[in-house]
């Protein structure tokens, strides 16, 4: 079963508090998505530091229930 772009944002937030997160729905499936997420906690890390965190709080559902995330992230 595929996840919804509000789950996805959901767990980003709960995740990183601070984020600021937009969904989008890449395919119009509810399978190939991308995140694009700006946060204060992201300051001073790498980018593959800050999609790690992302992924992390994903809890394991990427390449299970979410197919595809295409991911931008930055610090404000």
């Amino acid at each position: 079963m595929a996840m919804q772009a509000e789950e996805i944002k959901a767990m980003i937030v709960e995740a990183i508090p601070d984020a600021q997160v937009e969904i989008t729905d890449l395919a119009g499936d509810g399978n190939h998505y991308q995140a694009r997420v700006l946060s204060p906690a992201f300051a001073g890390l790498s980018r593959v530091r800050q999609h790690q965190m992302v992924y992390a709080a994903l809890k394991g559902k990427m390449g299970g229930e979410l197919h595809a995330l295409a991911l931008e992230t930055a610090a404000p």
